[in-house]
């Protein structure tokens, strides 16, 4: 029984070149790779039977045969009810409003609130966030404290509400006829867990500003991905920005200060939860751009995949024994649970602010709006928890902000001019 930590402990070793610290190698169940297993291992126990379930009710066309009380919910989660409608495009997101001059005051209100709320929902969010996982509870003089080590139950309270509050949207305001079998919603949900206990891992082991730019980034693996596999084409502009976009997370990356916080090293642990991340995340957006060709509104795409992460992330805790020390955490530090109540609010705020400012606006001024957030981002973390940037790293953050606006510049020229947006680029909502 001791084979396995003293292996993974081991592979953690060669990983990241470090030694490990004595306190690390009594609780080696903390290490990320052995809890992305044990995390893995409890989404199959849920995952592998229903997938036998869904089988088993395709092979016995079920749709044809089937009666009963539970007809109605089995058809709903295996199969559906409507058929994919072949423009994608519009049903992904309702038409946006164009604003007219009798109404350019109300527009400009709109924008405002709309520009306020999202920068306050994600900046107090990546604020918290980092506090969390990077921080010490019930610190005193005598006491160093203890962290909050699992991810997994900060991605279960963000879920959770956001369930509550898509659930309290779709039952209040009118929604399309659902159609989409419930189960595809699983695989975008499988993928956004993954992503968002990757992104939380990934705190404990690089700065919160180095994992904004990896952010920031993820339209270079998105465009690899879409020329080896796909075989897509991409316009000059596309190359020139992901080119930008390299040059600057390479000059933040490499440079160095003497005085440099421990914190903002990068080690190869870091490297690869953000790789995870930017796989995962890449997966669910794809999925839910498929999803979109069923007639749904994207805070419908919202509640089904947030129903199967609660599923899948109170289950995997219950398994592990985690929900429960959690909660005893919680009931210890006062403090933390305020932090992780306002942690989840920030979420499924922020996720409101996005559809509605995607709809009234359009994905380009959103996607200023956001870019915009990720240099203040950066810039907060740095003020509060003092992160050290070089003149080197300060001009690679700006290299990289100045291709995101050029991007963002290019894309609205393109649709001006009646070009098709690239491929893997549609706003999707983030959940």
């Amino acid at each position: 029984r001791f084979c396995l930590p003293l292996l993974l402990a081991s592979l953690l070793t060669m990983a990241t070149g470090e030694e490990i610290p004595p306190a690390l190698q009594d609780s080696w169940g903390d290490f990320w790779l052995f809890r992305f297993v044990v995390n893995a291992a409890g989404y199959a126990s849920i995952v592998v039977p229903g997938f036998l379930l869904i089988q088993y009710f395709k092979r016995r066309n079920y749709l044809e045969t089937g009666r009963g009380i539970c007809f109605p919910v089995i058809k709903s989660c295996v199969f559906g009810s409507e058929v994919k409608s072949v423009h994608q495009e519009d049903c992904s997101l309702p038409p946006r409003a164009e604003p007219t001059e009798a109404s350019t005051a109300r527009q400009v209100f709109k924008l405002l609130v709309c520009a306020a709320g999202l920068q306050a929902s994600y900046l107090t969010w990546g604020v918290l966030q980092e506090r969390v996982m990077t921080r010490t509870y019930g610190a005193t003089e005598t006491d160093p404290g203890e962290k909050f080590k699992d991810s997994q139950f900060l991605v279960f309270m963000n879920r959770i509400l956001a369930f509550t509050v898509a659930g309290l949207y779709c039952a209040l305001t009118k929604q399309p006829r659902h159609g989409a079998p419930m189960y595809k919603y699983s695989f975008a949900s499988l993928s956004n867990i993954l992503s968002s206990w990757c992104q939380y891992e990934a705190l404990k082991y690089i700065s919160f500003p180095t994992q904004v730019l990896a952010k920031a980034s993820k339209v270079i693996p998105v465009m690899m991905m879409g020329k080896l596999v796909s075989r897509k084409s991409y316009e000059y502009w596309e190359y020139l920005t992901a080119a930008l976009i390299s040059v600057g997370v390479s000059m933040f990356l490499l440079s160095s200060a003497p005085n440099r916080h421990v914190s903002t090293v990068t080690t190869f642990s870091g490297v690869v939860l953000l790789a995870g991340y930017v796989m995962f995340d890449s997966f669910t957006s794809n999925w839910q751009d498929a999803l979109f060709t069923y007639k749904m509104s994207p805070v419908q795409m919202m509640f089904g995949v947030n129903v199967f992460s609660c599923l899948f992330t109170v289950g995997s805790l219950l398994e592990q024994g985690a929900l429960l020390e959690s909660v005893r955490f919680m009931a210890r530090h006062s403090e933390f649970t305020a932090h992780a109540v306002l942690l989840s609010v920030c979420s499924a705020c922020g996720q409101l602010f996005i559809f509605y400012t995607i709809n009234q606006f359009g994905a380009a001024v959103f996607t200023i709006i956001m870019t915009l957030r990720q240099a203040f981002a950066i810039l907060l973390s740095c003020l509060i928890y003092g992160h050290a940037v070089t003149v080197v790293g300060g001009l690679g953050i700006a290299v990289v902000f100045m291709a995101l606006f050029l991007r963002v510049y290019a894309r609205s020229r393109m649709k001006k001019r009646g070009k098709k947006l690239p491929p893997g680029e549609t706003p999707v909502q983030k959940v």
